[in-house]
Parts: C-alpha cells; sequence; structure tokens
C-alpha cells in the first residue's frame, strides 16, 4: 500500500521501540504535551488538522515548539525554536541531542531501569558522537543543540511528530527509530501526553497497514515468520501461509524490469507519478504481461493497463478508515456508483471468486467481523459500536473499550519493556559541481498528492494552478535567476522538465523546493532517484541533486503563484481559535473530555 512510499520507515522504528507501528497516543496527547518537536513534517500544509491542535495548545497553554526541518513553513514560524539541519542529516542531530543530554545525566534513569531494555548497547552506540562532530554534519549551531536538550530536559512532557522529511530519506528506518529511543531515554512514552506521532499522509494508511496490506504482516502486524500467528489465519482462511515475505511495491517495479514479474493488479494508486524515477517506472509497467487497473480515472498508470477495472469513489461505498492516532471510523455510502463501477470490496471478491477462492464475504462488514475474531487489538471493533460519529482507538477490548494512549502499564513487547535500538548513519547523496542545489519536495495546503481529484476541482486550480520551483536567494544570486523566470531542472538520472521560479527565504543555502502535485507537465518524481531506505525499500525521494538552467528570462515579470492565493494576505499567520469558546456562543452542548 502507500504507507510504502511514506510511513513504512516509521512503522519499522516503532515496532522495532515500542511494539505498535501505529501513534502511540491522541490528538487530545498531543494538546496537553509541555513540548511538542516537529521533525520533517510541513504539519500546517500537510496535516492541518494536528496542525490546529498544536496552534490552539500553543496559544492557550503555552506549549512550547520546536521544528527541525529544511525549509521554514508556517509551523517553522511559529516555533520557539527551529533549526535546518543538512539534507539527510537528522539522525546525527539526534544522536548529538541524545548524547549531550546523557553526558549532562538528564536521561530518565528510573524509567530507563524499570521500563526499558538494551540500554547499555544504545548508550555505548553514541561513544564516538561529540558536538563538534554534530554540528559539522549537520550545520546546526551547537548551541542550538544544547538548547534543544535544555527545553525537552525542562518539559515534563513531550511528544514528537514526523512526517517524510524523515521517513523518505536511505536512513528513514533508522531516524525514526532513533527519534524513538530519543523519547525512551526522556521518559516519554507510556504516558499521557508523551510520545511518538508518525503523521499519516493519507485516509487509511494506517488502517491498509493494520490490516495487513503489507508484504511482511499479516492483519494486526503478525509477522510471516511467527509460526503460531500463521496458524491462526491458516484454520482460519483454510490454506497455507508462506512465511517468507512478499515484495515491496518498490521491489515490484525492479522484479518486473528483469521480466520475472509477470502481472500486476494496482488499486487506486497512480503508480507512474507515485514512484521514484517515474521513467523507470513505466518501463517496467510496459514489461508486465498483464497489467490491471483499477481506478476512478484514466490515471498515468491506467494509460498503460491491458485492463482498467472503474472503481466507486469513497463516497459510493461502505467501509472504515484508521486515521493516524489509530481511530477507526465507519465509511457511508452516500451515493450509488455510475455505470458499471463497483467498490474495491467487490471488484477484488469477483476477481478472486474467478480463481476460484470461493469466498462468501456479503459486505465488508462481514471482513471485519473475521478480522475481530483473529486478532486481539481488533477484539471488540463492530459496525454497530461505530454507528453515526462514534469511532474507537484500536486495540479495542472485547467490551468494545479503545485505547486512546498506549503503553501505560507495559510495552507490546515479549517482557513488556521498550527497546533501545542502535542505529547506524547513511551519508546522503552528495551535490556535485555539476549538480550542485538539493531538490526537496512535499506538499501545498491547496492540492493533495498527484491531483487526480483535486486537480478536477476548479476553486483550487485558481488558487493553485501548477507546481512552481522555489529556490533560496543564495541558488538565485549564483546563478542570476529572478521570480517569474522558466528554467529546466536536470537530474543525475539523465530526465528533465521545466518550471517556473519563485525565490523565497523559506530556503537557504544551496537549497530549491517543488511540490509534488502533478499538473501533466511538472511532474516531481521524472527527477527522484531509485535509492532505496535498506530496511523499509521506501525511496530516497528527498535527496536529488539537481542543475537549473534559465530557458526564459521574464522582463515584466509575474509570480508563478497567482496574485490572489491566501499566502500573499496572510503574511502573520492566525494563530488558531477557541473553538469550544464559539461553540458555546453557538448554543452547542459541551460534554467533558468528549471534544
Amino acid at each position: 500500500n502507500c504507507a510504502r512510499y511514506c510511513q513504512s520507515p516509521a512503522t519499522v522504528g516503532l515496532i522495532r521501540t515500542v511494539g505498535y507501528g501505529a501513534d502511540s497516543g491522541s490528538f487530545r496527547d498531543i494538546e496537553s504535551a509541555d513540548l511538542v518537536i516537529i521533525f520533517g513534517s510541513n504539519t500546517a500544509e500537510a496535516h492541518p488538522v494536528a496542525a490546529g491542535k498544536i496552534k490552539r495548545a500553543k496559544k492557550l497553554n503555552g506549549q512550547k515548539l520546536i521544528v527541525v526541518d529544511v525549509r521554514k513553513h508556517e509551523m517553522a514560524e511559529r516555533a520557539d525554536l527551529f533549526v535546518t539541519p543538512n539534507p539527510g542529516t537528522d539522525l546525527v542531530l539526534i544522536k548529538g541531542i541524545e548524547k549531550y543530554i546523557i553526558d549532562q545525566g538528564w536521561e530518565d534513569k528510573d524509567f530507563i531501569s524499570n521500563r526499558t531494555s538494551n540500554f547499555e548497547k544504545f548508550k555505548e552506540s553514541l561513544n564516538d558522537i561529540n558536538l563538534d562532530y554534530v554540528e559539522k554534519v549537520t550545520g546546526v549551531r551547537k548551541e542550538d543543540i544544547i538548547k534543544i536538550a535544555e527545553m525537552i530536559h525542562s518539559a515534563n512532557k513531550v511528544v514528537a511528530l514526523w512526517a517524510m522529511g524523515i521517513t523518505q530519506h536511505q536512513t528513514g528506518s533508522e531516524t525514526s527509530t532513533e527519534i524513538c529511543n530519543l523519547l525512551l531515554l526522556t521518559g516519554n512514552f507510556g504516558k499521557h501526553g508523551t510520545g511518538g506521532y508518525p503523521m499519516r499522509g493519507h485516509a487509511n494508511v494506517q488502517g491498509a497497514s493494520d490490516f495487513g496490506a503489507l508484504p511482511n504482516y499479516l492483519p494486526g502486524y503478525i509477522s510471516l515468520e511467527d509460526a503460531k500467528g500463521r496458524e491462526i489465519f491458516e484454520n482460519a482462511w483454510k490454506c497455507k501461509i508462506n512465511e517468507k515475505p512478499g515484495l515491496t511495491s518498490t521491489e515490484m517495479i525492479e522484479e518486473a524490469l528483469k521480466g520475472k514479474l509477470k502481472a500486476m493488479i494496482i488499486i487506486g494508486e497512480d503508480k507512474v507519478l507515485a514512484e521514484a524515477n517515474s521513467e523507470k517506472v513505466i518501463e517496467a509497467l510496459k514489461k508486465l504481461e498483464l497489467l490491471v487497473v483499477v481506478d476512478l480515472f484514466m490515471t498515468r498508470t491506467a494509460k498503460l493497463a491491458h485492463v482498467v477495472l472503474p472503481a466507486a469513489a469513497s463516497i459510493e461505498r461502505e467501509g472504515t478508515y484508521v486515521n493516524t492516532e489509530r481511530r477507526i471510523q465507519r465509511l457511508y455510502k452516500a451515493f450509488s456508483p455510475p455505470a458499471e463501477a463497483k467498490s474495491d470490496f467487490e471488484i477484488i471478491m469477483m476477481i478472486a471468486n474467478s480463481l476460484g477462492a470461493n469466498w462468501n464475504y456479503s459486505s465488508p462488514e462481514d471482513v471485519m467481523k473475521e478480522v475481530s475474531s483473529l486478532v486481539p487489538e481488533f477484539a471488540g471493533i463492530t459496525y454497530s459500536r461505530l454507528e453515526g460519529f462514534n469511532s474507537l482507538q484500536w486495540p479495542v477490548s472485547s467490551d468494545g473499550k479503545g485505547t486512546e494512549t498506549l503503553y501505560l502499564e507495559k510495552f507490546n513487547k515479549p517482557d513488556g519493556k521498550a527497546h533501545f535500538w542502535p542505529t547506524y548513519y547513511i551519508e546522503p547523496i552528495p551535490t556535485t559541481e555539476q549538480f550542485d542545489v538539493y531538490l526537496d519536495n512535499g506538499r501545498m495546503l491547496e492540492q493533495f498528492h498527484w491531483t487526480n481529484i483535486t486537480g478536477k476541482t476548479k476553486g483550487i486550480v485558481y488558487k493553485l494552478p501548477k507546481p512552481y520551483l522555489e529556490i533560496s536567494y543564495e541558488v538565485a544570486n549564483k546563478y542570476g535567476i529572478k521570480t517569474g523566470d522558466k528554467v529546466m531542472i536536470y537530474s543525475r538520472n539523465g530526465e528533465k522538465l521545466k518550471a517556473e521560479i519563485m525565490v523565497t527565504d523559506k530556503l537557504k543555502g544551496m537549497r530549491a523546493f517543488l511540490s509534488l502535485h502533478d499538473n501533466q507537465e511538472i511532474t516531481i518524481n521524472t527527477l527522484t532517484n531509485s535509492v532505496l531506505d535498506p530496511t523499509s525499500k521506501t525511496p530516497d525521494y528527498k535527496e536529488t541533486p539537481i542543475r537549473i538552467e534559465i530557458l526564459e528570462s521574464c522582463t515584466t515579470c509575474e509570480p508563478p503563484l497567482p496574485k490572489w492565493n491566501p499566502r500573499y494576505v496572510r503574511k502573520t499567520p492566525q494563530i488558531g481559535i477557541n473553538y469550544k469558546e464559539r461553540w458555546k456562543k453557538m448554543g452547542t452542548v459541551i460534554e467533558d473530555g468528549k471534544n
């Protein structure tokens, strides 16, 4: 599933250290923290609901905020401390913070002694770390590293949020693990107002992983190597399950290129745009003997398919979603799908039964009943308990009681203790004299992913009609580029694309930023490389050295961002609203603990 492109490294880090591949608490925990640290996440634009909680807590409760990112976005402007490490060096920065905390004797000794294991080996892994080295590698001043450590030490409750600025690197799994190590070191797991929160970037990324859409896990994160776990599902499904993990989505492309993978069924994913190195993906898909695409639109991937099956939209089908805080919610059918379009559930059933599976599920609810009977964490989940706006956070006991905050009594490990996991650093892909600019990428608030849906909405396109290349003043001055110029961007994989320029102070040094939103002309993954995180096999989307050449220097320059875009009129970001007060004025009854 699409978690492979974004949050699989976070899942690795969490499973290694605390046990569950999911957020350890709820939005309420984030709001109640004394200190929030955001690593590599443009939260205000990519996760605006979560960002709203932080803005409100900062305004009303004096919550402190640290932001670690290569780009100065809205949350960075709001931060009490904002630091900009060199691309791909967050792991070294976190190790430096940890080493300073240990050197000062600030680690939570009682928590480490009573609730964790493997601390001594973890401590040994930091022996060669010193602040001079960390400053040299990361570009973050020693004074700021110390300041981060001091702010963590001063706070009673700390949460860490992270997203693709961390996970989409060669070291994504290692850095995600190190964030968990930092929280364990300071006793910030297993109590309210603390914990690790990888921000899931797509509806049901969490749920797809929870329910087994991974090549190495069954539903409930039961490893394929777990013989007892496999046996439970073998008995239910009346078949043998291979203990050998399957291919990740990125590995499928490699096997297709070799001619070893003959057929693929792609459901709801524009793989040509989602995978790194788009031209390589196109070549791989063209080699398949059979490509079936299930989608709402004729995407670029669908245009390569031998068979396209029309899918129902989300409001045209039943089911459930699991959001970033492990919250399971009902999805209700509001309209019937047009013409011959069918839900994913119906399409998968029809394909399976045409192959002789003899499945007899009548609805997604039947699937939920089966999973609930097999996975203890989902034991109490029923559609009746999810009626209306009701929701549950797993684990859910058989009596229907959910879990807001994980690990209050024990961690999801055989001995009940969290596990420190020593990590290793991989140097980022270097820039060269020829390719001397680091290209970053990410979302903008108006659009979503590859714009297959939001790109068809006129109001959204009016505000943000196309991607554009943001460059720092350093890049602009070196090459004589100004806002409105048209340029050609070249990457080391031999590909290129055209874009218009926006010079900005959001970036420092030889850095550039291009949104990932495709408009049929500008496709970021034309440029990205095929290097993978060795553990999760997630592409290293964020380390792309590029070269920029001017194609057309404008005379009467108009910026690529329309003058009516709200970014121009909101120079000082809003500080949020007290929604409870607003609800009271509207006569809304508020029950304590339920809003």
